[in-house]
Formats: structure tokens, sequence, C-alpha cells
């Protein structure tokens, strides 16, 4: 469990900077998702990316445990999952783009429910987690 709780403690405080920053620049964020759409290597490192760090939780914590835990097991899934879709299907990317231009709800849903993961992540890492 310890290992889950390093990751919290990781993973956490990035998804509320991360949520915050969309929350409070949403414009320029779009303008970042459209950008880095528009660039195939980009595309493709951040596929990388997401590949190498789904792999480094999944060798450092891969356990469907019945708690708060499986949250890092499906994290390093999710990363692994992430990757594989941007490296193999690297043109379906624009339809993702597309429902984030048209529908503005959604990178509002989209940052909430980072926030939400960010503070449950950080609150578990750092204060639920103490040993």
């Amino acid at each position: 469990m310890e290992t889950a709780i390093f990751i919290a403690r990781i993973i956490g405080p990035c998804y509320i900077i991360f949520a915050v920053g969309m929350m409070s620049n949403r414009e320029f964020y779009q303008k970042v998702m459209e950008d880095y759409f528009k660039n195939a290597a980009l595309v493709f490192f951040g596929g990388l990316l997401a590949l190498l760090i789904g792999f480094l939780i999944l060798l450092s914590y891969n356990k469907w445990a019945a708690n708060w835990t499986v949250i890092i097991t499906l994290f390093g899934w999710g990363g692994i999952i992430k990757g594989i879709w941007l490296i193999v299907f690297p043109n379906t990317i624009s339809k993702v783009m597309q429902a984030y231009r048209e529908n503005k709800l959604l990178p509002a849903v989209h940052s909430l429910v980072a926030l939400a993961v960010g503070v449950c992540l950080t609150f578990l890492g750092y204060f639920a987690g103490r040993s």
C-alpha cells in the first residue's frame, strides 16, 4: 500500500493543478488541445509517454484490491490503453477534438472530474494514507 500512497501523492496534486489551470484558462487550454492534436509528433510522443507511465505504475503497483488503491491500478491500465490508442489509432484523435469543440460542457466536466480525482487522491495519499 505504501507504493499506492506514493503514486497517489504524485497524481493527486498534478490533477488538481491541471484542473485549476483548465478552469481558469479555458480558452488557452482549448488552443493547446487543438495545437496538440494537429501535431503528429506530439500525438505520438503523448502516446509514448502515456504508455511509459502506465507501465511504470503497473510495474510498481498492480493490485486489484477492494479499497481505494485500485484507483492507482486503474490509472496504470488507463495509461497503457491511452498510449496504445494514441500510437496505434492516431487518426481517431480528430473525433475527440471535434467533440471538445462542439460541446463546451465537455471540457468543464473533464476539469471537474480531474479536480475531484485530484482532491481524492491527494487526501488519500497525504492524510488518510498515513501510517
